[in-house]
């Protein structure tokens, strides 16, 4: 990635710490948890997977909302405002589904942070093509997330 100067490439880091900040934020808030002793799908992935999957996920998050940040774009801060909304919520999951063990709930909630997540990739698409397609993979483990939370809940009522 090419920088114009020393302050766009503090930005960048920046928005590189942000997502992956509140990742581990999420994270340290849920690893006391009891998930271990529910009935898991046979498709679950093993636990050592996650970490490094979503902080892959929150990388590419973070250089495609830097790519929005510099555009020029009218819709720059209406596409920034849905990216911020869409951190907001994947905080917020993993507390409402390890936590508060509401798996229902958080399956309803996922699905609305799966409907988010799509019109933020069409927003980031509209302006900068690669930052939409980086975040393809995010609404694919997304949507991966949804069918677990639905099959823990399914197998655990």
């Amino acid at each position: 990635m090419k920088f114009r100067n020393i302050e766009s490439r503090r930005i960048f880091i920046l928005f590189l710490i942000i997502p992956v900040s509140i990742g581990f934020l999420a994270f340290l808030l849920t690893r006391n948890n009891n998930f271990d002793s529910l009935v898991k799908p046979p498709f679950m992935p093993p636990s050592f997977l996650f970490p490094i999957v979503w902080t892959i996920l929150y990388i590419l998050m973070g250089i495609s909302s830097y790519r929005i940040y510099e555009s020029i774009s009218y819709h720059r801060t209406t596409c920034l405002i849905i990216y911020a909304l869409n951190l907001f919520l994947n905080f917020l999951w993993p507390l409402i589904f390890f936590n508060l063990e509401a798996r229902l709930f958080a399956f309803i909630f996922i699905l609305f942070l799966d409907v988010v997540v799509f019109f933020m990739i069409l927003c980031f698409y509209g302006i900068d093509r690669k930052a939409g397609l980086y975040q393809i993979p995010y609404f694919f483990w997304l949507l991966f997330a949804t069918i677990l939370n639905f099959s823990v809940y399914f197998l655990n009522r």
